[in-house]
């Protein structure tokens, strides 16, 4: 839920590589952690206090072949930004080229709050540290292993309205458990990239 247009409330980003998360604070309150894909390495993201400089809905890289960036937030002056990125089932993992990987509907969600209450307003900070070569591995081993419908439904707070691409995916059915009595699992919306032609 996005704050109201009245007083501008002032928004942390705190961006932690050692556990490959971010914390989301409005007015010193916790609203929202998220797992992130910092940078791997050779590709570090920089440490340190920053400002977002730049705010690009439509981003797409000009360095990675036109890789689509949506939701981008520039936070230093080499290029360095938080975005979202479609390849969600790395994110717990150092394996981006130096920016801060989110899932596309987290990624959406902070932009509007940015967007809403300013980039003078917005403070990201980087800590922790990138691990060695082999570290990803090692990272990729104590990293629960979470299925995608799962990480989209914890991308999804509740009342969220998927941004434009994105559709309520239904939910699967599972006709060997449809026996009398049984009564499944209501489940929780799942937000899928749309493919191209689907609308």
């Amino acid at each position: 839920m996005l704050l109201s247009s009245g007083a501008q409330a002032a928004i942390s980003i705190h961006i932690d590589k050692n556990a490959q998360k971010m914390i989301v604070a409005i007015d010193g309150q916790t609203r929202y952690v998220w797992p992130v894909s910092t940078g791997r390495p050779g590709y570090d993201t920089p440490n340190g206090s920053f400002k977002v400089n730049r705010m690009d809905a439509d981003h797409q890289s000009q360095e990675w072949d036109g890789a689509p960036m949506p939701h981008t937030m520039f936070f230093d002056l080499r290029g360095h930004a938080i975005h979202g990125f479609s390849d969600i089932k790395h994110l717990g993992l150092p394996v981006s080229h130096g920016c801060v990987r989110l899932a596309p509907p987290n990624a959406a969600v902070l932009f509007a709050l940015v967007r809403s209450q300013g980039m003078s307003q917005t403070t990201v900070v980087v800590s922790g540290q990138t691990p060695a070569r082999g570290g990803e591995e090692m990272a990729r081993r104590r990293a629960p292993v979470q299925p995608v419908a799962t990480q989209l439904r914890q991308a999804a707070p509740q009342g969220y309205a998927p941004p434009p691409g994105y559709y309520q995916q239904p939910p699967p059915v599972n006709y060997g458990q449809q026996q009398p009595g049984y009564f499944p699992p209501q489940p929780q919306p799942v937000y899928v990239l749309r493919p191209p032609g689907l609308y």
